[in-house]
């Protein structure tokens, strides 16, 4: 209904536009008729006149005026005060001039009469005759020219009518056809809401008629739209699902440890083993937490990191330090190429976060007595830190979501999670926040090499670097 009412709407308004065009057109063309014909007859009537006066001018005594008898035009010799001293002889009677300027230098033109009410076009041209001065009356019937322009209005009191129905029926064809990808828009975007209401799915691409129209760029406009915000929709489905089934685990522990210290009187040693129990899992739902929090507020947008002046390499050696006793558990040896100082403006304690996060998985993953590789460098405007591991890899099919929340591509050898799964999604947002990326390479049975590539930043002033610390750290 809404559909017809805009068609007729846009119907009445083009053919109002329409209509509004062919009267001014109309009222344009017979204006300049009506100026056009007068003006032909008046160079009409002064052509006449001036061959004329030559010969009465030259034979002042001559009668020839009198003479005169040319159907459909009409002769009068004038002397200064108006009064007749010749006329043609198919003159009826004398003109009925309006007005006579005696004064005159230059051809006038009036409408008069002669006879019995005839209108006829009259030109008055001033002469000299004899040293006397004459007026030569020039005059055309102006019947046909009156009738043109009747006969001109009636062909537009008939043209009018139909061209405002053509214009109608052309209108409503052209606006039918304008209106129809709108209508099929409307009734497609009708039907997704259904879906939507009705849990049956979300995405569903808007057709596209013409693609090279308006409304075939708005209609790929809303189908770009529509695919982000169902991307995002099925991306925050499947994160509640992860975060729901990871939070389950350590919730479902502390409910049975809980159940199971209440169910009768323990010993101290017993506590004191629960309580260890507890702890280990609360720390898990703290750092899960804490690194849903810093991605939400990545997702926002409102991850803003601080930008100081540091050294790079300091930040990575700290992080080398915090990470060895967990390494010499293992008897895995940090061997570090940090030889270079490299100032840069960043956040340090989420640079710390991010190296943590790397050298953490990288223990891992790896055998024991194994080596992890840790190498700085700059390269084309960029710093790179790498970490090379010689684990368990990954496979190319799990390759593309490493970066996925919750996502493992394979299980934790020891069993720890620092993150709660979602250390490299943590430091993928860190590092764009910086204004860098993470590349990554794998192969399964060799091991894995992330590598941090930031944009190297010029830094006016730092600090003057601690002494360089050791650079292997064995367990």
């Amino acid at each position: 209904m809404k559909t017809k009412t805009l068609r007729f709407r846009m119907m009445v308004l083009f053919c109002t536009v329409v209509s509004v065009l062919l009267v001014a057109s109309y009222l344009a063309f017979w204006g300049l008729l009506a100026h056009e014909i007068p003006s032909q007859l008046n160079h009409q009537l002064q052509e006449t006149g001036r061959l004329l006066i030559a010969d009465v001018a030259a034979e002042p005594d001559a009668h020839d005026i009198e003479r005169l008898d040319i159907p459909g035009e009409f002769f009068e010799l004038l002397d200064a005060n108006g009064h007749v001293l010749q006329q043609s002889r198919n003159l009826p009677a004398p003109i009925n001039l309006n007005h006579l300027d005696s004064a005159a230098t230059y051809a006038t033109y009036q409408v008069a009469d002669v006879g019995e009410g005839q209108s006829v076009r009259v030109a008055i041209i001033p002469f000299e005759q004899a040293n006397q001065k004459r007026f030569l009356a020039v005059a055309i019937p102006t019947f046909g020219t009156n009738r043109v322009l009747d006969t001109f209005g009636r062909i537009v009191l008939i043209l009018f009518p139909i061209s405002l129905l053509l214009t109608a029926g052309i209108s409503m064809i052209y606006v039918g056809r304008s209106l129809r990808p709108i209508a099929d828009l409307t009734r497609h975007a009708a039907s997704m809401a259904r879906r939507v209401t009705q849990s049956q799915g979300f995405w569903e691409p808007l057709p596209v008629a013409t693609p090279h129209d308006e409304l075939g760029q708005l209609a790929e406009t809303f189908n770009d739209l529509f695919r982000g915000v169902d991307s995002a929709v099925r991306q925050l489905r499947q994160f509640v699902t992860d975060a729901s089934h990871e939070l389950r685990t350590p919730i479902a522990v502390l409910h049975g440890e809980t159940e199971l210290l209440l169910s009768k009187s323990r010993t101290a040693e017993e506590y004191q083993k629960t309580l260890t129990v507890f702890d280990d899992e609360l720390k898990k739902l703290t750092r899960m937490v804490e690194g849903l929090f810093t991605l939400s507020m990545a997702d926002a947008g409102q991850l803003h990191l601080e930008s100081e002046p540091l050294y790079i390499n300091e930040v990575l050696e700290e992080a080398c330090a915090l990470v060895s006793s967990r390494a010499r558990k293992k008897g895995i040896a940090i061997l570090r190429q940090l030889d270079q100082e490299f100032p840069y403006n960043g956040d340090e304690a989420f640079l710390h976060q991010l190296f943590l996060i790397f050298l953490d998985n990288a223990i891992k993953y790896s055998p024991e007595k194994s080596v992890i590789d840790v190498t700085l460098e700059q390269v084309e405007g960029t710093i790179r830190v790498s970490f090379q591991d010689h684990g368990v890899g990954i496979s190319a099919e799990h390759l593309p979501f490493v970066f996925e929340r919750f996502y493992r591509a394979a299980p934790s050898a020891a069993g720890d999670s620092h993150s709660g799964g979602l250390g490299l999604a943590i430091a993928q947002a860190i590092a764009r926040a910086q204004g860098g990326a993470i590349e990554c390479s794998s192969a399964v049975g060799l091991g894995s090499n992330f590598t941090v590539v930031l944009p190297l930043v010029p830094t006016s002033k730092i600090d003057t670097p601690e002494p360089s610390k050791q650079k292997l750290i064995m367990g």
